[in-house]
C-alpha cells in the first residue's frame, strides 16, 4: 500500500460534493444544522458557519464561507449522547504532521433522542470498523527517548488522543536498558490489549522478548499487540505500521489500529535465543549504522558518510552462509506480493497452527546455531559479500524502502545480498536506488524470500552484526521464522504502509 494512496488526516471539505450520502443517516441538530454519515466521512452542515467567517475587502464584502465540514471516519475518536446534546470528538489536523483533539457539539431535541442514539451507534461502527474500541494500553516511556523529550511528547501529543478515545491507560517509565523486557515478562496479559512504547525501535524489541520469556509466551505474543509511539532516533516500526513519525498521528493510528499478526524470527547465537521483529544485518548496513555512532553529531549525514567511506574502500565481509530458500526469483516474489494485496484473511489464518499444547515459544524446527546444519539449507557462496540484510518490515527509515516485497505475516524473511566487489559506480547506484524505488530491480541486488539461515563471519577479527538495530557479538548465528507469532496494530490488517512491488505489465 502506498503512502500516497490516501491521507485520512486531511480535511476533505473542498471535495465534499464527491461524498456519497447515505439516505436515512442524517441527524438534524438545531434549526440550521445536520450531521450526515457519508461514505468515508462525517459531514457537518451548519448555516451558522457563515456567521463565524471573517469579512474581506476591508470588511465591506462578505467572504465566500463554507457551510460544510467533512471529518474522515478514521479521525473520529468518540461520540456520545448526553441528556441534552450530542458530542463528537475527533483528531483535527492543525499542521502538516500534527493532529489535536477537537469536538463538535449540538443540542438534540427530545423527539430525536431515540434516533440520535441509533445514529451514534452507526457512527462508531463506521469510525472503528474492524478496530477494537476502548483499548487497554500499557504505555512505556523511555525518558531518554527523543533526546529526553519523550515524556513531554506523550503528555502533549499522545495522552489527550488516548483519553478522548476512551482508552484505559497505564503509564510506566523505563529506568534502564532491558527494563522493558522485565515489565513485559511480568505483564498480566488479561489486563491489557496493547503495549505501546514511547521510544525508538529498541523498546518494542525488548517488549517482544519480554513476552517471549513468559511461560505462556505463544499466548502472550498472540494476545497483546506491540506498538510504537515514535519518540526515538529510529522509528521504523511506526513508519511501517502507521506511515508516520508524528507522535500525535501515531497515537491516532494506535487508537484505530487493526490487530495484525506479525512474523517473528528466532535468533540463536551462543547459548542465547532472542526474537527479532525488524531486521538482521552484517556488512555495510550494520557498519554504517553501528559503526558511525561516534558521528551522531552529523545527524542523518553520518549514514551517507559511512557508506561512501566503505564504498571507496570496496570493503567486503567474507562469511559462510546457508539459507532455506522459499521463493528464489524476483518474478515469483512479485506474484507472491500481488496475491497478498487482496488477501484480507481472518487473523487466525495468518498464524501457524500450534498442534502442541505447550504454551511456550515454538520449538526450533531447524535447531540452533549449535545444531547440525539442516539438510534443507542451501549454501550461498559469500566470499565477497558487501551487504547481507534480512528484513521483516519494508522501511528501515522513511526513505529507505529496502524490502518492498515484505509482508507482515507471510512466513518469510526477505533477504538481500549484494557483492562488495561490484564497481564503486554500481554501489553508489544501489545506494541512491533505495530512495527512488528502483533498488529491487537492480541486477546487482539478489533478493530472495527465505524462512531460515545460518551465517558465520570468516577471516575477520571483529565487526558489526545488527539485530533490530542493536549490536550483538560478532559471531555466527542462526535464524528461523515463526509465521504470525507476534501481534501488532496496522491500518489495513495485512500490509505495510510502503510502496510494494507489483508484477510488471507489457
Amino acid at each position: 500500500m502506498s503512502l500516497a494512496d490516501s491521507d485520512p488526516f486531511v480535511d476533505p471539505v473542498d471535495t465534499v460534493g464527491d461524498h456519497d450520502y447515505t439516505e436515512g443517516w442524517t441527524l438534524p441538530v438545531g434549526r440550521s444544522a445536520s450531521l450526515t454519515l457519508a461514505t468515508d466521512s462525517l459531514i457537518v452542515l451548519d448555516e451558522d458557519f457563515t456567521r463565524r467567517e471573517t469579512r474581506n475587502c476591508c470588511g465591506l464584502l462578505p467572504s465566500k464561507a463554507k457551510t460544510t465540514q467533512a471529518i474522515p471516519f478514521f479521525n473520529i475518536l468518540w461520540a456520545e449522547l448526553s441528556d441534552f446534546d450530542i458530542n463528537v470528538q475527533y483528531a483535527k489536523p492543525t499542521a502538516k504532521n500534527v493532529v489535536r483533539v477537537a469536538a463538535v457539539n449540538y443540542l438534540v431535541e427530545k423527539p430525536q433522542r431515540s434516533y440520535a442514539q441509533s445514529w451514534v451507534t452507526k457512527l462508531l461502527d463506521r469510525a472503528y470498523g474492524e478496530s477494537q474500541r476502548k483499548k487497554r494500553i500499557k504505555v512505556l516511556i523511555n525518558p531518554f527517548g527523543g533526546s529526553g523529550s519523550a515524556q513531554k511528547w506523550y503528555l502533549r501529543d499522545i495522552e489527550p488522543i488516548f483519553a478522548a478515545a476512551r482508552c484505559e491507560i497505564d503509564v510506566e517509565r523505563t529506568l534502564y536498558q532491558g527494563h522493558a523486557v522485565e515489565i513485559a515478562e511480568k505483564l498480566d496479559i488479561e489486563a491489557y490489549d496493547v503495549i505501546a512504547s514511547c521510544s525508538g525501535d529498541g523498546l518494542p524489541h525488548e517488549v517482544f522478548n519480554g513476552l517471549g520469556k513468559k511461560k505462556d509466551a505463544t499466548k502472550a505474543l498472540s494476545k497483546v499487540a506491540v506498538a510504537q509511539l515514535p519518540c526515538g532516533t529510529g522509528n521504523a516500526m511506526s513508519w511501517n505500521l502507521n506511515g508516520t513519525s508524528s507522535t500525535s498521528i501515531a497515537a491516532l493510528c494506535i487508537v484505530k489500529g487493526i490487530r495484525t499478526p506479525l512474523d517473528l524470527t528466532s535468533i540463536t547465537q551462543g547459548d542465547r535465543r532472542t526474537l527479532s521483529f525488524l531486521s538482521q544485518s552484517l556488512g555495510i548496513v550494520a557498519e554504517v549504522d553501528l559503526g558511525t555512532e561516534h558521528l551522531r553529531w552529523m545527524g542523518s549525514a553520518r549514514f551517507t558518510y559511512g557508506f561512501l567511506v566503505r564504498v571507496v574502500r570496496k570493503t567486503v565481509y567474507p562469511c559462510d552462509l546457508w539459507v532455506k530458500i522459499d521463493i528464489p526469483t524476483k518474478g515469483a516474489i512479485r506474484e507472491h506480493y500481488r496475491k497478498e494485496l487482496t488477501n484480507h484473511a481472518p487473523v487466525k489464518e495468518r498464524r501457524d497452527s500450534n498442534d502442541t499444547e505447550d504454551p511456550a515459544l515454538p520449538e526450533l524446527q531447524y535447531g540452533s546455531i549449535a545444531s547440525p546444519l539442516p539438510s534443507t539449507f542451501t549454501n550461498i557462496p559469500s566470499d565477497n559479500v558487501g551487504n547481507f540484510y534480512a528484513g521483516n518490515m519494508a522501511l528501515m527509515a522513511p526513505n529507505a524502502n529496502f524490502f518492498p516485497a515484505t509482508l507482515p505475516s507471510d512466513g518469510h524473511l526477505d533477504l538481500i545480498t549484494v557483492g562488495g566487489d561490484i564497481s564503486r559506480h554500481s554501489a553508489i547506484k544501489c545506494f541512491l536506488a533505495v530512495e527512488n524505488g528502483g533498488f529491487f530491480d537492480l541486477p546487482q541486488v539478489n533478493y530472495r524470500k527465505i524462512s531460515g539461515y545460518r551465517i558465520i563471519p570468516r577471516g575477520q577479527k571483529g565487526g558489526y552484526i545488527s539485530i533490530d538495530g542493536e549490536r550483538v557479538p560478532f559471531e555466527g548465528f542462526q535464524a528461523e521464522v515463526h509465521r504470525g507469532l507476534g501481534t501488532v496494530l496496522s491500518k489495513t490488517g495485512h500490509l505495510y504502509e510502503a510502496d510494494g512491488v507489483v508484477p510488471k505489465t507489457g
